[in-house]
């Protein structure tokens, strides 16, 4: 075993990264609750709109990239890498739409006067989503860092644990948003 796959197994056996991502999202999980909470605890006390109503959110290709990432975790421990290329590639591809839609949206709702600094729900809501965006944007990087990987022939069987903490990482992001996007575009 090469120093590069060396892996090191925690007293019960486990993968030391995977535990240690775990706790990782232990931590996640304790900010993105600080701020829905700080959202719902302020929801509904803005004196002037625009109001959690009036705005619309996308959520079915940041759901379908879970899947695509499932397929690329599958095709990599198997040693199919080209298919392993392409839904890496589709994972971060739907990534980016997100963003896409969540920047198209961001611009809307400046245009119609929701800004930050607008009322109480505009900053928690920019505040909220803004920071659930940059996880996605980080994990979109991620995923396009292992894809390069894996054009270069980098990236294999031997790797998937690598494979599977990131979609640890990207299943986490989209659990988020479910959330996010019940409380803030869901529940009136």
């Amino acid at each position: 075993m090469t120093h590069a796959t060396m892996v090191h197994h925690t007293s019960m056996g486990l993968d030391n990264r995977k535990v240690a991502f775990w706790a990782f999202i232990g931590s996640e999980c304790l900010l993105f609750g600080s701020l829905i909470s700080t959202y719902l605890v302020y929801k509904g006390k803005s004196v002037v709109g625009p109001y959690p109503h009036d705005i619309s959110g996308s959520t079915f290709d940041l759901l379908m990239s879970s899947l695509m990432m499932v397929l690329a975790l599958a095709a990599v421990q198997r040693g199919d890498m080209k298919w392993g290329k392409i839904w890496l590639f589709s994972t971060a591809l739907l990534g980016l739409v997100f963003l896409g839609a969540q920047v198209m949206e961001f611009t809307e709702f400046v245009h119609k006067g929701l800004t930050i600094s607008t009322n109480l729900f505009g900053c928690t809501f920019f505040v909220l989503t803004g920071t659930h965006g940059a996880h996605v944007a980080v994990g979109v990087l991620w995923l396009l860092t292992l894809w390069v990987r894996a054009l270069q022939g980098k990236l294999g069987p031997a790797n998937a644990t690598t494979v599977e903490i990131t979609g640890l990482y990207w299943h986490f992001v989209d659990v988020v948003w479910i959330v996010i996007f019940t409380v803030v575009y869901l529940i009136q």
